[in-house]
């Protein structure tokens, strides 16, 4: 997008001015004893210092003669003001931008927008040079999160999760210019079938969507899976970057009863369920917290996994198993938090398996063998999605398999839906039975299996 780009110096000089009035305004209150302001009327108070600044301003550069830049100039200088004191400079406008799904910046003047759709657009420079950038980012890890996050030169990364709940990545010194990776999370609602989606609690009145309408799912997985939840069954989803892993596992979550009590555990929090209280009324979310930068304080992903098991949970649910919490987590799905969730990036659903053990061998220093004896004792079914090329590239279920004990120093495994073979989405294998302790329980949670047209209860084999 195009259009006349701000003079930062300009918003600074107003910005003072702005924080001048607030502050005699503030001063004028606690001299007549009047209560202190609550952040909204705060907020709403300085809206309206603001557009008599920028009014005045303007008056001022037309009566020198000056000629004003575009129609819309005063509007963007009141909402980079407003921004610069409570947001993210001029970046908020994309932030507040609903099409927009992801943001990068390749250095302030070079910024590139993606919307949904999959259009892909440059935008105008977001800030005056990248050290006026890296302070746009700095603010925001000072207010993103539970916690403050630095970015500086002695921490040069930041990872973040904004309050719109956007994922912002952040690199600085490693690269020729700073660079910000923005990507956009809604915490959308999502069902595995339509009558779930139709029956849930929402505002306005669209219903929400559900994968069996978006073609990720056929109805018999979502059956299948919908009764594997409710039998407790603890289940891993498996997939590459973008694939949908958070979107499956949010309509896995929404499969839970209400009054069961959660516990997610994540890197940065992006699940949201405690957005949706109508849906989960019991929810504790942990996000992991970063040392400073002098390595004191912090708790990694690890301990909260292990914290997580003392807090009295029906499920606890792992956003993400990236390392050193594989253990942790396993530990938990095989000494009675039966149902736990949870994903993992995997190129294939085999891999999932050597993912973990890799996992297990680089942290926790553990021999394959006993990696495998530990995902035998802990994990149900692993579920594999990922784009399909059949489908031009939808993200759909491809697998499921189950796992199915341990012998030979690794956990076996039956695929009990495989792809099929005209659109790749994941169908039932009739040569394939589920095993018998399992079958008995998603037969109790009401799963009936359907083989080549016919129902058979689910009792591991026919």
């Amino acid at each position: 997008m195009t259009g006349p780009i701000l003079d930062y110096r300009v918003v600074r000089t107003l910005q003072k001015q702005v924080a001048d009035r607030q502050l005699a305004h503030r001063r004028s209150r606690a001299s007549d004893g009047a209560a202190e302001l609550s952040a909204a009327d705060e907020q709403q108070h300085a809206h309206s210092i603001i557009r008599e600044v920028v009014a005045r301003h303007m008056q001022e550069r037309l009566a020198s003669g000056e000629e004003l830049p575009g129609t819309d100039y005063d509007a963007r200088l009141r909402n980079a003001l407003f921004a610069a004191i409570y947001g993210a400079g001029e970046l908020q406008e994309l932030l507040e931008n609903e099409r927009v799904e992801n943001i990068d910046i390749n250095g302030f003047d070079e910024v590139w927008v993606r919307y949904a759709g999959g259009e892909k657009r440059r935008w105008r420079p977001i800030a005056a040079s990248d050290d006026h950038l890296i302070s746009i980012v700095q603010n925001l890890g000072s207010y993103a999160g539970i916690t403050a996050r630095p970015f500086s030169p002695a921490t040069p990364e930041l990872d973040v999760r904004l309050q719109d709940g956007s994922r912002l990545s952040a690199i600085m010194s490693a690269t020729e210019r700073p660079a910000v990776s923005i990507r956009r999370n809604r915490y959308p609602q999502m069902f595995l079938r339509p009558d779930l989606a139709a029956r849930a609690p929402r505002q306005g009145s669209e219903v929400p969507p559900d994968l069996v309408t978006l073609g990720t799912l056929t109805p018999e997985v979502a059956d299948f899976l919908y009764a594997a939840v409710r039998a407790r069954c603890n289940i891993v989803v498996g997939g590459a970057t973008d694939a949908g892993k958070t979107t499956l596992l949010r309509a896995l979550i929404h499969c839970i009863d209400p009054d069961e009590r959660l516990v997610t555990v994540e890197r940065a929090l992006e699940l949201g369920i405690r957005r949706h209280p109508d849906l989960h009324r019991d929810v504790v979310e942990l996000e992991e917290q970063l040392p400073d930068a002098e390595g004191n304080g912090g708790i990694n992903i690890a301990a909260l996994v292990r914290r997580s098991r003392r807090m009295n949970p029906d499920r606890v649910l792992v956003g993400e198993v990236l390392g050193p919490e594989v253990v942790e987590m396993l530990s938990a799905m095989a000494q009675g938090n039966d149902g736990s969730l949870s994903t993992i990036h995997a190129r294939d659903a085999a891999e999932v398996f050597n993912r973990i053990a890799t996992y297990a061998k680089q942290h926790e220093g553990l021999d394959f063998d006993v990696s495998h004896s530990l995902m035998a004792g802990a994990v149900d079914f692993i579920v594999f999605v990922e784009k399909n090329e059949h489908l031009g590239g939808r993200r759909c279920v491809t697998q499921v398999l189950e796992i199915s004990g341990f012998g030979s120093g690794r956990a076996a495994r039956n695929a009990i839906f495989a792809p099929a073979p005209g659109d790749g989405r994941a169908m039932r294998d009739a040569e394939v039975g589920i095993t018998p302790a399992r079958a008995k329980k998603l037969a109790a949670a009401g799963y009936s299996e359907r083989i080549n047209g016919w129902e058979v209860p689910a009792q591991g084999g026919w």
